[in-house]
């Protein structure tokens, strides 16, 4: 084994690997032979050949998963004690190929590869974990007849096969959102992960064979937008599961129209942070700058809208800005950066288009604003201040690190400013005022409000949005209701 090879745990050994899709328990090439590249975003070489799949494929995975689910099938037969066994040692396998499955999250995404193993990695085992336990706790009622002897009770069932379409900010993470609790409830799974990161999904894929998941029940079908068109718009797709921007959520809500399948979907965000001016300086700045650049700010809920009472305004803005002065940046693959690339030259453009902008109607950076380094998709941690309400930076989705500052005078009307968007994902309070934080936090149009912190996760708290943010939740007991059906069964005594 090579010093390379020794330091990323195998990760440029499985990059470099002929790779397959997995459909019915069998790894194999496109139904067309066509591959794709995956691209390293901090160098802008090559990582990996993937077959790309198109609709064939997802109708051969389609079939295997419904074959996987129908009565008889071993995943039918096993029980729910074994079914969470089986989850529970998913869960213990991530965990032994943490360091392999950070490097080559740290290889395809261009996060930190310390980041990757202590929050993707360690997340998506401990939803694992989480999840297996809930396989054995699905439960009906015993409902009191009035309509005479009749004896009513409720089952709960799997809805079916599932597809899920997974996006490229958190790709492992995002495949265990999806899989715990669908393999938990007892369906079957076709897994679509988005073209820029496909390595860690395959690598999972394998993972599952290696716990002893049977044949057929989990399905993973590399490929672009048109493979993920016709897993949504299938006929024998119970549901889809997606994470991604709120435009392609919305195609999806009408290619599902077809058979009326069920959605659940986690959009997009531009997510307020709100700080009183009695707030801990020592604690909202370095929260209110993680939630921003967090994942170079790639994420639905990332703190994008920083509106800040006008008596601290100029010391937090100043803080904010050493908070980002002192960022390294570097490759994924570094243990010493600090923020990685942008996930591709698309995104990259994109962010710079919305910094064009910015400034060009008024907004300054106090740090940042530039693209960075002769290689690779990088952009500077940016606070832009001097910016409006109708601006394109205030309005819409950047999905970098580029976060909107502006202070505010009447504490009473900060809510309904916060509130002034589409979007309902997340938001953040900082006070040392209790009843503020929470009066607060009851008032913002948001899924999930941090009170004085910011991106705080656990398996069992609920995440999901209102407004265009999205439909249903992951995580927690309410994911697993949306993998559930209700039959009710009554007889006559």
């Amino acid at each position: 084994m090579t010093s390379t090879e020794t330091i990323d745990h195998g990760a440029s050994r499985f990059a470099a690997r002929t790779h397959g899709m997995l459909i019915g328990g069998k790894w194999g090439p496109a139904a067309s032979g066509e591959t794709f590249t995956t691209i390293d975003p901090s160098t802008e070489q090559v990582l990996a050949e993937i077959p790309r799949g198109g609709a064939e494929d997802i109708d051969r995975a389609v079939r295997a998963a419904r074959a996987a689910f129908d009565e008889g099938s071993p995943w039918r037969r096993m029980t729910p004690s074994e079914r969470g066994k089986v989850l529970h040692r998913v869960g213990d396998l991530i965990l032994e190929h943490a360091d392999e499955l950070a490097m080559l999250e740290a290889m395809d995404n261009g996060k930190p590869v310390t980041v990757a193993r202590a929050a993707d990695v360690a997340f998506a085992a401990d939803v694992f974990h989480y999840m297996s336990g809930w396989a054995t706790k699905i439960e009906g009622n015993t409902i009191p007849s009035s309509a005479g002897d009749y004896l009513a009770f409720t089952l709960r069932e799997p809805v079916g096969v599932v597809g899920a379409v997974i996006a490229w900010n958190f790709p492992l993470l995002l495949c265990a959102w999806k899989l715990g609790p669908a393999l938990a409830a007892g369906c079957t799974v076709v897994l679509k992960p988005a073209q820029q990161t496909p390595l860690t999904a395959l690598r999972l894929g394998e993972i599952l064979q290696e716990a002893g998941l049977p044949d057929g029940v989990v399905n993973v079908v590399p490929g672009f937008g048109d493979a993920g068109a016709r897993l949504a718009e299938h006929p024998d797709v119970d549901k889809v599961t997606f994470t991604g921007s709120t435009a392609v959520g919305k195609k999806i809500l009408h290619a599902a129209g077809g058979n009326l399948k069920r959605l659940t979907l986690e959009l997009g965000g531009k997510s307020p942070n709100v700080v009183f001016a009695d707030a801990d300086l020592s604690i909202a700045v370095p929260a209110a700058a993680s939630a921003i650049f967090f994942n170079h700010g790639q994420a639905c809920n990332a703190g994008s809208r920083l509106y800040v009472e006008r008596p601290v305004f100029d010391e937090f803005i100043a803080g904010m800005s050493e908070y980002a002065r002192n960022i390294k940046l570097g490759p994924g693959v570094d243990p010493t950066t600090d923020m990685g690339p942008l996930v591709s030259d698309v995104q990259r453009d994109r962010v710079m288009g919305y910094l064009d902008s910015g400034y060009a109607d008024g907004a300054v950076a106090a740090i940042g604003g530039k693209s960075w380094g002769d290689r690779g998709y990088f952009v500077e941690p940016t606070v832009l201040t001097g910016t409006r309400p109708d601006m394109k930076v205030v309005q819409e989705e950047i999905f970098g690190p580029v976060v909107v500052a502006m202070p505010f005078d009447d504490p009473n009307e900060i809510v309904a400013t916060a509130n002034d968007s589409r979007y309902g994902l997340a938001a953040g309070v900082f006070t040392r005022d209790i009843a503020r934080a929470y009066r607060t936090a009851s008032q913002l149009r948001a899924g999930t409000v941090w009170v004085n912190c910011y991106h705080v996760f656990n398996a069992a708290v609920p995440f999901g949005g209102y407004k265009e943010s999205g439909w249903g939740r992951e995580l927690g007991h309410s994911a697993l209701e949306d993998y559930l059906e209700t039959k009710s069964v009554v007889t006559q005594l």
